[in-house]
Formats: structure tokens, sequence, C-alpha cells
């Protein structure tokens, strides 16, 4: 090879060593700002949450309702049956996803008639039909925000829905 072609590879070579991303300063990480989506803290959509067992149903309910809040959520308590159609409509529903995007953000604090009047009752939550759904207070009491029943059949949850909406506007 000739002088003057090595001369011409060597002032490449340090042409391209010299512009190596190594050398490249790095971004202070103090003054970048932050392209990451923000925290999410509970997955959207309606969630059901069966409390515990105990007698006051008022301190599982604010405690519930506390959490929910710190997340982000909405909460109201659900009062049903395993025999109330409307009952069983509104859970397949929900089960199925098909209540997430009317109530992204719900926690539905759940007890059964059947298994837990006495405690319900003596924390304010009380009806003379079933469904019922009520937001609690902050004590975790029955709010007077609330609605009571609903109709049976193929309906059942395009009449629970509006309701549902109405307590938190």
């Amino acid at each position: 090879m000739s002088a003057r072609l090595c001369s011409l590879l060597l002032a490449i070579t340090i042409g391209i060593a010299g512009c190596s991303r190594a050398d490249e300063p790095k971004p202070d990480p103090s003054t970048s700002k932050s392209t990451s989506a923000p925290l999410v803290l509970a997955p959207p959509g309606l969630r059901f949450v069966k409390v515990g067992a105990g007698d006051d149903a008022s301190t599982l309910i604010k405690a519930e309702r506390d959490r929910a809040k710190a997340e982000g959520r909405g909460t109201v308590v659900y009062i049903g049956a395993k025999w109330c159609e409307p009952c069983q409509r509104f859970h397949h529903a929900a089960q199925k996803g098909e209540l997430d995007n009317e109530f992204p953000n719900l926690t539905v604090i759940e007890f059964d008639l059947d298994e837990d009047r006495d405690r319900v009752v003596k924390a304010g939550y009380s009806s003379t039909y079933i469904p019922l759904f009520v937001v609690p207070g902050p004590d975790g009491r029955a709010s007077d925000k609330r609605f009571e029943g609903g109709v049976k059949g193929e309906r059942a949850v395009a009449n629970l829905t509006p309701k549902l909406h109405a307590l938190f506007d």
C-alpha cells in the first residue's frame, strides 16, 4: 500500500474513533423530563370487595372506603342476595367486564342480605327492596345517597346503571 493510502486510512480511523458514542456527554437525570406514564394505583374498572367477618360493618366499610379513596376510586355499599335476579344479572355483567367502562373507578363493597343482615342494619344499611346501593359516609355508616330495588329480566343492568351513576353526580 502506498504511504498516501495508509495516511488516509489512518485519518479515517482516528476520525471514526473520535466520534464514538462513549465520548458523548450523558444527560443529567435531575434535569431530564420523565416520559413515563403516571403511576396507576389500582386497575381500572368496577371492582367488587367482599369484606370479612365482624360485627361492626361500619368499621369494615370505613377501612375499604379509605383504601379505595387512596387509590382514587369511589365506593358504594351493595347489599344483594343469591336469589335476587337483578343482583345476579348485575354481578354477571360486572364479572364479564361489561360495566368497566361505565364505572372505571368504582369499588363495590358487597354484603349478602341473608348472611349479613344484622350487621349492615346496625350500620344504617336497611331497605325494603334489594339490591340496595348506598354511598358510605366518612365513618362507614350509610349516607342518604342511596337507591333500592331493580327490575327483573334482561333490562335489569340497564335499569340499575343510571341509578348508580346518579349517586355520584
